[in-house]
């Protein structure tokens, strides 16, 4: 845990949960017993965040890597609070934001403008200043006139772009991103990159779950892995992502794989 003199941005501790799967009953022997099986249901509970530990300072970047069902993704949700944790505690010190899935949150039947302008309000922001922030949002996320079209007409990397950009302008202090560079070429990746080490360095705090190691390594101060909901390794980036490597059985610098 951190032994720093202010207290972290976030501490997560003995964190634990599940999901519960709902499966229909089934029988082999047919017969009078398939019938008095049909249509009965059970449901079984699945670890998903098993006894997991860290803090995070403020002003610092976590990365979260790990293979499919590693639990990257409800570990985030149990930081947004979307989820409530089964055992243990989660303590966020600061204004959150967050970017779970690519769109979440925006009206498909609204213009990215119009989208941009309800998430200002709803941070609070003085309305005179949303015309200039729908405009660097606009650029950011390299939407041109398509600010003004409506979001069901976006491309899958138009509205992650829309979204990275939205969380990164709207001046939160908590920022929780999964997969936020998947919907762009190195020209947005660069710019992503560039915008997080600004937004860290005005004392925002980071937790990045990417399938990209090299992203990792570049914008992560510390990193963790998880494996089937636990921590595997915890500590510098490139460690880290050395160690997962190695499990994987993986030679390239960079690994692609499908998220939770």
């Amino acid at each position: 845990m951190s032994t720093a003199t202010h207290p972290p941005a976030i501490e997560v501790e003995h964190l634990s949960t599940s999901y519960r799967v709902h499966m229909k009953g089934t029988s082999v022997l047919g017969g009078f017993s398939d019938l008095l099986k049909r249509g009965q249901s059970t449901d079984r509970v699945v670890p998903a965040i098993r006894d997991v530990s860290f803090d995070v300072p403020q002003g610092t970047v976590l990365g979260v890597i790990g293979r499919n069902g590693a639990g990257k993704s409800t570990l985030l949700r149990c930081l947004a609070g979307i989820l409530i944790p089964e055992e243990g505690r989660v303590v966020m010190r600061g204004r959150i934001s967050t970017l779970l899935t690519m769109g979440v949150g925006m009206n498909i039947n609204l213009t990215g403008r119009e989208n941009v302008r309800l998430g200002g309000l709803a941070m609070g922001l003085d309305p005179d200043r949303l015309d200039d922030i729908v405009d660097q949002v606009a650029d950011f996320a390299q939407l041109g006139e398509y600010v003004d079209f409506p979001v069901e007409t976006y491309s899958t990397g138009m509205r992650s772009r829309l979204g990275f950009a939205v969380m990164a302008h709207l001046d939160p202090e908590i920022l929780l991103i999964d997969e936020a560079l998947a919907g762009g070429d190195s020209k947005f990746q660069a710019e992503t990159a560039h915008k997080m080490a600004e937004m860290c360095g005005n004392g925002r705090t980071i937790v990045l779950v990417s399938h990209s190691l090299t992203a990792i390594r570049a914008m992560a101060h510390e990193a963790i892995w998880l494996h089937q909901g636990q921590i595997a390794a915890q500590g510098d980036p490139d460690d880290v992502a050395a160690s997962y490597m190695r499990y994987c059985r993986l030679s390239a610098d960079d690994v692609v794989l499908d998220d939770d």
